[in-house]
């Protein structure tokens, strides 16, 4: 393999690591406060495209591609995020809430059916035909010393960017981040406290769901909006999650980065199908759990009985 063949595949898997890690960001933070996997997730990402596709076109109409089409499709993402993370709230509110202290299995099978119920609801209402999310730039793609880059690679790696360091910023440096962290080691405590925990849960679920909006439209670019868009790309990023360690943020971002560069040279170098490529993630799945179950940067937790 070529140097400008190397840098070839780590570009292509950072781009996809970066959707993968946005993604993965929603299941570590639920988990984190919740100890439970939202399953929901991966069709809540279906629901922002879908709300992210029809606002762009509204907006575009059959202006040509410029500056308006692309601060459209901006405006588009925004309100994406803002519906995304209203649902989110919502399922938390009506799914998950009334079933917190139940056991651990019922949240779980009742974000499967929300998930279900998401995903059945759209292909109803929307058909099961993929629809075109049109580029809002040209996307013809340039060659930089031997590697070839789109402008839609550039846009998901800036923009995937942004939106970690900004998440990372809330998390560590405001009040409700730190209330956020406080949630997460121990509910009853950050309550004494005079925490609001359901406040900070809904917050949770909201930030989450937006972020999941942000990646699937930028996957839709590339991929088309459709109903169970959300299956297997939510599966994937929860296996990023927990490969970085489920309930960290950072491992998330690493788990979800890490993911995208494996699977991307898995297929160049050892030569798997294209069709067979999500097999790289979920044998990264079961290589984890059985070597490091808490993932890359997760703690192995101790508990009293």
């Amino acid at each position: 393999m070529g140097i400008a063949e190397f840098f070839q595949h780590l570009t292509n898997g950072l781009t996809l690591g970066g959707i993968y890690a946005l993604i993965a960001l929603g299941y570590t933070m639920v988990y984190g406060i919740l100890k439970f996997i939202n399953f929901a997730h991966g069709d809540v990402l279906m629901v922002g495209s879908y709300a992210g596709l029809f606002i762009y076109n509204a907006l575009r109409g059959d202006a040509p591609l410029g500056p308006w089409v692309l601060i459209a499709f901006f405006l588009a993402m925004l309100a994406s995020m803002v519906i995304s993370a209203l649902l989110g709230v919502t399922i938390e509110r009506v799914a998950y809430k009334p079933l917190r202290k139940a056991t651990r299995l019922a949240p779980l099978l009742s974000a499967i059916g929300v998930s279900f119920i998401l995903s059945n609801s759209a292909a109803w209402a929307f058909g099961t035909n993929s629809k075109k999310f049109h580029y809002p730039f040209d996307n013809t793609p340039f060659v930089f010393k031997g590697v070839v880059i789109t402008p839609h690679q550039i846009l998901i790696l800036s923009v995937s960017l942004v939106m970690m360091i900004i998440l990372k910023i809330f998390i560590d440096r405001t009040r409700m981040g730190k209330a956020m962290r406080a949630t997460s080691l121990d509910q009853q405590t950050a309550m004494l406290m005079g925490i609001n925990v359901d406040r900070v849960i809904s917050l949770t679920f909201s930030i989450g769901s937006a972020l999941a909006a942000v990646g699937g439209i930028l996957i839709a670019l590339d991929f088309k909006v459709y109903a169970t868009m959300g299956t297997m790309t939510g599966l994937k990023a929860f296996v990023a999650a927990v490969f970085g360690g489920i309930g960290n943020i950072t491992g998330a971002m690493l788990g979800g980065i890490l993911l995208g560069i494996l699977e991307t040279f898995g297929v160049a170098i050892f030569g798997i199908p294209s069709g067979l490529k999500d097999t790289i993630a979920f044998g990264v799945l079961i290589i984890i759990l059985l070597v490091k179950p808490a993932g890359l940067l997760g703690k192995d937790e101790k508990e009293k009985v």
